[in-house]
């Protein structure tokens, strides 16, 4: 059976959480495999809202298992929250429907006041961050003084880490002007957190080769998006971890030849939260009607998202960094009432030509955008479910995504609800 991992192809906010939420019908396990609770995923059910920020988006089916996988960086407060809010919905009645590796690492409380410090610091140069602690945890990862959900199970193990890395931690937050963390406060918050989250930390990796022995379909869920990817996004305005197709392989321990698909997720428009370089970025009446009408608030943060036209220079990008087989473009929808749209086809730079996106974070103070006009249609789309019933003008725009992109089309989001959506392929055949 194949095996897909799910990205998204902007900075992030595409609509994954709802796109997998819809595949998670048919898959056996979900899988996140990067990225930590600055990732909000929102799904709506019969008109109840769900946001997710650790949790696979699986998790809303019964028949799926949802593995949090080795390379997310888990905040332990915010799971324990999560998994209350699932259990109190009638969401996660059976615990072993959630695993935790026991190799992921935790954002503790020192993370996010470094995080906080460090972006007051930089003041109008900061990086926009959440302020979640992610950053920070990362970095603890890559220089070895990161601390494991496995030792949660050890708290021995956990209170003799904590006491070596410590020291280092507030000599790291008076240098930036902040107060010395409690470690005996800390200590204690974290028997709390070893007692609510140990029966479901376990050999993620096992538990994920065993399903693929058995010819289990598995999603890998991806957070973010690519552009936020920290090699090959808007760097250094970007996230801490590797959004694009290929962590999948390294934040859940399979290999790349365990993946059959890779299914790109894009919004029919653009969207950045936090700051950035953003080309196709509308200040006018018509970024206001995206921002209003997509609804386009921040699942983590609450900041209205910058919106704009869509950009195919960056979606190209996404397509190849990922290797996407398969597109999703969602809120379509948003579109409606726009008599003319604008897809950005190439950029303008220093007066040369360019269909790439640059990798200097310099080049975009002096970009002039190329534009393909199109015509937008009046009527309003959200109850249509069959491609062949949408207004001529909304199949050549897709269209011509799919073209510019290089990648055919799954499926079409009209929508928030589950059901508001065109099917037109399976992502997993």
């Amino acid at each position: 059976m194949p095996n897909a991992i799910v990205v998204g192809m902007q900075w992030g906010d595409e609509g994954k959480g709802k796109i997998i939420d819809i595949l998670s019908a048919t898959a056996d396990v979900v899988i996140r495999f990067q990225g930590g609770a600055n990732a909000g995923h929102t799904v709506v059910v019969d008109g109840k809202q769900s946001v997710l920020h650790l949790v696979p988006s699986g998790i809303l089916h019964d028949n799926c298992k949802c593995v949090i996988g080795n390379g997310v960086v888990i905040d332990p407060d915010s799971l324990i929250g999560e998994v209350d809010a699932l259990k109190e919905g009638g969401y996660l009645k059976n615990d072993e429907r959630l695993s935790i590796s026991d190799r992921a690492h935790l954002v503790l409380p020192y993370h996010k006041v470094i995080d906080q410090l460090r972006e007051k610091q930089l003041g109008k140069a900061s990086i926009g961050t959440t302020g979640r602690g992610i950053g920070p945890c990362y970095e603890d990862k890559a220089a070895r003084l990161g601390v494991r959900a496995g030792e949660l199970k050890r708290f021995d193990l956990f209170e003799e880490r904590l006491n070596q890395i410590m020291s280092i931690k507030n000599k790291q937050i008076e240098d930036l002007g902040g107060d010395r963390i409690d470690l005996d406060k800390l200590l204690m918050d974290a028997k709390g957190w070893s007692e609510s989250l140990k029966s479901h930390i376990v050999d993620a990796e096992e538990f994920i080769h065993e399903s693929l022995d058995k010819g289990d379909k598995i999603l890998f869920e991806g957070a973010q998006g690519a552009m936020l990817d920290i090699d090959h996004g808007t760097f250094p305005f970007v996230t801490s971890s590797n959004t694009v197709a290929g962590g999948a392989c390294a934040g859940s321990g399979v290999g790349p030849t365990a993946i059959d698909q890779v299914v790109g997720i894009i919004k029919a428009y653009t969207t950045r939260v936090g700051n950035g370089p953003f080309p196709t970025e509308l200040d006018d009446s018509v970024g206001e009607h995206l921002q209003v009408t997509g609804g386009e608030v921040g699942a983590t943060t609450g900041r209205k998202r910058r919106c704009g036209w869509f950009d195919a220079v960056i979606a190209k990008h996404a397509a190849r960094t990922n290797g996407v087989t398969q597109l999703v473009i969602t809120k379509l929808d948003v579109l409606s009432g726009l008599k003319n749209l604008k897809l950005c086809t190439g950029y303008r730079i220093d007066g040369k030509e360019v269909r790439t996106m640059p990798s200097s974070i310099k080049s975009y103070d002096n970009i002039e955008l190329i534009y393909e006009d199109m015509p937008g249609w009046e009527d309003d789309i959200s109850s249509i479910r069959n491609y062949d019933d949408l207004p001529n003008e909304a199949k050549s725009y897709v269209q011509r995504i799919s073209d510019v992109v290089g990648a055919p089309i799954a499926m079409i989001s009209v929508g928030v609800e589950r059901d508001a959506h065109i099917a037109m392929r399976n992502p997993f055949e």
